[in-house]
């Protein structure tokens, strides 16, 4: 599933996630003259995807990339989701 905001409403862009493989629920622009489909409830996911991404950009290392090996920036980026993961269930318990 692609999730993006109306900046991203063009038909090549839903035809180029369709031939992916996947369905672009993407909020439609107001002058579009042919309805497209559109699922309000599933377009509230986007905002927790953003505020994860915006979280684990507060790792210095992270969100100015410094590894020079894609494999070392995953585990990292994989460490500080950890590291989130388990600041919200120790607040919770």
């Amino acid at each position: 599933m692609l999730l993006a905001d109306r900046g991203y409403d063009a038909d090549w862009i839903r035809e180029l996630a369709m031939k992916k493989g996947a369905w672009a629920n993407i909020q439609p622009k107001s002058n579009r003259s042919d309805p497209i489909c559109f699922s309000p409830y599933l377009y509230r996911a986007r905002n927790q995807v953003e505020r994860f991404f915006n979280r684990i950009k507060q790792c210095r290392r992270v969100a100015t990339r410094d590894d020079k090996l894609a494999a070392n920036y995953l585990a990292f980026v994989q460490l500080a989701s950890i590291r989130l993961w388990l600041r919200v269930n120790e607040s919770t318990s």
